[in-house]
């Protein structure tokens, strides 16, 4: 899999993801194999570069090549101008964000919304590409609305453009995050472009995983909501992918280890007070499955600083550790 210069290691990505795939999580997916991962959406808004979230959004610092930033917006000239400014800032390649589906990156008629304009669509593809020497690639979806896909069009004028790679979520705006994955549309797009197309949605496993490689001929593979709470999902899948067979579940204090490696991570990136309310997601994705979760969430959301928060999770992880010795075994 290439992204215009850059061979990746495999075909696996993470998908870009709002508040969820900042620097130390890509580095975490990158640690258990993802051989690509794209920052979260950064607005094309220069009055909001200065802002403390947008700060961390585009910090890059010591991540593993090849650095690749997604930045959204509605006015192309706007959208070059955060192009540059990423390039500059360490970006090797450019992420432009037409498949975010939320209200309020809606409302502005940036994200999906894009899809309902497909002459603004090219206009801003044909700037982005043309303001930047680096590799440009999409991330997009089937369309705006049911019945009203456009996804082959908006594709192949992603290609004329210059776009490096595709990457389609399996749904309309509509869907949301409801119902199932589309992946025959999908491979229509395969079928029909020349550069690397990249299917998303519902890949949650490593069967599923080879079920829609085989399915849509796609050259690599975006993973995102199932990465959250189990980043060794791309160890999993790209261990299935290669010798056809299940690795072991990891076990129980390999588990815990990650945990508690992802909060110092997250502590140091953000600080006290982010870093603390930052990782109560990641924690209660982590422990969904696990005995006694919910009494130890609605305790661990009280904690207010960083230390006392990860005293809480070492207690909870060491008490389950007694019992059990892998996810497996704590979910029966």
């Amino acid at each position: 899999m290439k992204i215009g210069p850059y061979t990746l290691s495999n075909n696996l990505i993470v998908a870009p993801m709002a508040g969820v795939t900042d620097r130390p999580f890509r580095s975490l997916c990158k640690h258990f194999g993802a051989g690509h991962a794209i920052s979260e959406m950064m607005a094309s808004d220069m009055t909001l570069y200065a802002q403390k979230k947008s700060m961390f959004r585009a910090n890059f610092e010591g991540e593993l090549a090849p650095i690749s930033a997604q930045i959204a917006g509605s006015e192309p000239e706007q959208m070059a101008e955060a192009a540059r400014y990423q390039v500059a800032n360490g970006a090797q390649i450019v992420d432009i964000n037409m498949g975010c589906p939320a209200k309020k990156v809606c409302k502005r008629l940036a994200g999906s919304a894009l899809l309902q304009d497909e002459e603004l669509v090219a206009r801003i593809l044909d700037a982005v590409v043309a303001a930047v020497e680096v590799p440009v690639t999409l991330k997009t979806r089937l369309g705006f609305a049911n019945g009203q896909e456009n996804i082959l069009r908006v594709a192949q004028r992603a290609e004329q453009a210059g776009i490096a790679a595709l990457a389609i979520h399996g749904r309309t705006r509509e869907q949301m995050y409801t119902g199932e994955a589309c992946y025959e549309l999908i491979r229509e797009v395969k079928q029909l472009l020349k550069i690397p197309v990249i299917a998303n949605g519902d890949i949650d496993s490593p069967v599923k995983a080879k079920q829609v490689l085989e399915q849509t001929g796609v050259d690599a593979l975006m993973i995102g909501r199932a990465a959250q709470g189990q980043p060794w999902i791309f160890r999993d899948i790209a261990h299935y992918l290669k010798t056809g067979k299940h690795l072991a579940p990891l076990r129980f204090e390999e588990i815990r280890a990650v945990v508690v490696q992802h909060l110092a991570d997250l502590y140091a990136f953000y600080g006290e007070y982010s870093g603390c309310r930052i990782a109560r997601k990641h924690i209660a994705w982590y422990t969904t499955s696990l005995p006694n979760s919910n009494a130890f969430r609605a305790a661990m959301y009280a904690e207010e600083s960083t230390a006392a928060q990860f005293k809480a999770v070492e207690k909870y992880f060491l008490e389950l550790l007694n019992q059990a010795e892998n996810v497996q075994d704590l979910a029966a």
